[in-house]
């Protein structure tokens, strides 16, 4: 029986590091462009107790999404021990598009999939390339795309990008642009006939009524700038509370549909969100087993990284495979679950083995 399996992973984290204690000059205003009642040090020291974000990574002017996803292939491919030629599919996971410094649109002609495939040199016509938007769960939903493609008898070979540079699309005067950050994630999926290896199951979902706005598109805070320049904007409370409702149950479907017990998966790369957040949703995910949480089960990245949306999962992957995250590994037979959630609202999981 065909499956798939991960056989590479790459990253790129930019080298601009920005501190917490770089927003204590910054302006921010509630959304009705009121001034907040406390000072920056008290609204810097809340946030970091609610997201565990000390700093965050961002990309230099020179660079796009589509250069990151690019250096982060690159890795990947190498990591894989495969020819760039063999690739059958690039899929890229990503929601702004190539965002110039300074710039107020973002750029998705041609796609970025087809700017990466450019920028490797990939001459093969059959290497088809194009972009998923699919909110945070973009690159998990990337994968479980390499994998139909494979199971279908239509790809041997996918390279799966997630990137972002969010950095260039936050409204600096609304607190939540704390959050965000830049990065990229990518990883090679390959046929293989290993029965005890690869994807094992996975789900996906969309939520579509009053969740459909949770994430979306919004002026300023800063009432005199113009209206008509939007930028990525958030309920952060509805957002907390669909998630730790609804990722525990998701991942759940996912763990079933693939026979393994609670206690055999060893690891959960959730999306770097918000530290709280993700800590909710495994104490509800372990109690619908009705099972203590294991020790060291969710390996963290967001300290230090922020939240690079669809690069999160890849790239805090990866760290762990390459041993670069202190008291984290994963060995072979280990079972680990990708999980993300996001703008749609959309949530999905896979159970896959090493």
């Amino acid at each position: 029986m065909i499956s798939a399996k991960i056989t590479g992973t790459g990253t790129f984290i930019p080298t601009i590091k920005k501190e917490n204690e770089a927003f204590l000059e910054a302006n921010f205003f509630n959304n009705d462009g009121s001034l907040f009642d406390s000072g920056n040090e008290v609204i810097i020291e809340k946030f970091k107790a609610i997201t565990g974000i000390v700093e965050r990574r961002y990309a230099i002017e020179a660079y796009t999404t589509s250069d990151l996803a690019f250096f982060a292939s690159e890795k990947a491919i190498k990591d894989a021990g495969i020819q760039k030629e063999e690739l059958d599919y690039i899929i890229f996971a990503h929601n702004f598009g190539d965002v110039k410094e300074g710039a107020i649109q973002g750029d998705t002609l041609p796609s970025l999939a087809t700017r990466v495939k450019y920028r490797l040199g990939i001459e093969n016509p059959n290497c088809v390339a194009y972009d998923v938007l699919f909110g945070c769960p973009g690159w998990v939903e990337g994968v479980i795309q390499a994998q139909a493609f494979i199971k279908a008898g239509m790809a041997k070979k996918c390279l799966v990008i997630g990137a972002e540079t969010l950095s260039r699309v936050v409204d600096k005067h609304d607190r939540d642009s704390m959050i965000y950050s830049d990065g990229a994630g990518a990883c090679i999926v390959e046929q293989t006939n290993e029965q005890s290896a690869g994807i094992l199951s996975h789900a996906s979902q969309t939520f579509a009524k009053e969740e459909a706005y949770y994430l979306h598109y919004g002026g300023s805070y800063n009432k005199d700038l113009d209206p008509d320049v939007r930028y990525i904007k958030m309920y952060g409370r509805k957002i907390y509370e669909f998630a730790i409702t609804n990722v525990p149950q998701a991942m759940k479907i996912a763990l079933d549909k693939s026979g393994v017990a609670i206690d055999d998966v060893k690891k959960v790369f959730i999306h770097q969100a918000n530290e709280k957040m993700d800590e909710a949703i495994i104490k509800r995910f372990y109690r619908l087993y009705k099972k203590p949480i294991p020790e060291g089960v969710m390996p963290m990245s967001i300290h230090k990284l922020g939240n690079s949306s669809v690069a999160t999962v890849p790239t805090l992957l990866d760290l762990v495979l390459k041993g670069k995250i202190k008291d984290q590994e994963v060995n072979k037979g280990d079972v680990v679950i990708l999980a993300s959630v996001g703008a749609g609202m959309n949530i999905n999981a896979i159970v896959y083995q090493y």
